[in-house]
């Protein structure tokens, strides 16, 4: 059955002087939506006159998967650019290990409740990975809300064609160790996560040992329990979503790594060939991530297809 939250008890907290994680003089206050029973970490950069644009980050990843550069470089196009932490990352509401029980839909709906909670009518929308595919289920459940899609390292939201290629088995061997993974073990959860940045890192670039460190030890400190955003890996959904990616009217935008090793190239080519006047873009030497010395490119790309 369709199960739709209801967001019929939003506000919002300014809580800047505590969760301030961004030093850029172009980034506001953190705030708090609070949407029901579950508190969303939110931060702006910006002016809200301009345009918005809502930042959708992956599977595990809090609000810090999109680097401050990224974030900056588009508001400094005349964008209002919002990022957040998912449920289970960072700030926002938190429940311990295995115990989740939202769905992907749900997810949607938290970035509706941003929406309402910043007074918006409409924002363009960019997803990475699983917040492209939340991305795609808003602009199916909110139509009226998404002004654009952007979709990063992303796959089809109920694909139905020839199996698609998936995560890569060095992963899945990565992943396997972390049954045994001493989650209040600092040094280890850190290397945990090190590896797991090294391995969706591509040969464009060397991989930033001492950057990742920093940011990695930034990711834990603003949680208390790290473990529960595996919580995400157990996400499922309330309906059936076979085939309904080529519904989305809106404009798409596909940015893809050419050696992402989570969503290979492929994902992207179906989305694109999936949906009526998609544009695709393939980054040569990126992996599932969005690498530093690629920002401006990528950023360059995405502002053309917001401002054609």
């Amino acid at each position: 059955m369709n199960r739709r939250s209801f967001l019929s008890s939003i506000c919002v907290l300014s809580v800047c002087p505590n969760l301030a994680i961004s030093q850029d003089e172009r980034a506001g206050c953190m705030r708090i939506v609070e949407n029901q029973d579950v508190r969303i970490a939110t931060q702006a950069f910006g002016s809200p006159e301009d345009p918005a644009l809502v930042l959708i980050m992956g599977a595990t990843a809090s609000m810090l998967g999109w680097p401050d550069a990224f974030c900056t470089a588009l508001a400094d196009h005349e964008l209002y650019v919002i990022r957040f932490d998912h449920r289970d990352t960072g700030q926002s509401t938190t429940v311990p290990p295995g115990q989740a029980n939202y769905t992907v839909e749900d997810l949607a709906d938290d970035v509706a409740s941003i929406l309402d909670a910043y007074q918006l009518d409409q924002a363009h929308v960019l997803g990475m990975s699983l917040g492209g595919y939340v991305a795609q289920i808003l602009a199916l459940e909110h139509a009226d809300r998404v002004r654009s899609l952007t979709l990063i390292a992303s796959e089809p939201l109920g694909w139905d064609g020839p199996a698609l290629p998936h995560i890569s088995e060095e992963f899945l061997m990565h992943f396997a160790a972390l049954q045994d993974l001493g989650w209040s073990d600092e040094r280890a959860v850190t290397e945990f996560l090190l590896t797991t940045e090294r391995l969706m890192s591509g040969s464009g670039e060397p991989f930033d040992e001492a950057g990742m460190r920093s940011r990695i030890a930034q990711i834990l400190e603003r949680t208390d329990s790290p473990a529960s955003m595996f919580n995400h890996a157990g996400l499922g959904s309330r309906q059936d979503w076979s085939g309904k990616f080529r519904d989305i009217e809106v404009p798409v935008l596909v940015l893809h790594g050419e050696e992402d090793p989570i969503l290979p190239v492929a994902n992207g080519h179906a989305i694109a060939g999936g949906i009526e006047g998609a544009e695709i873009g393939v980054v040569r030497g990126m992996g599932h991530e969005i690498p530093p010395s690629r920002i401006r490119e990528m950023t360059g790309i995405i502002l053309d297809h917001l401002f054609p």
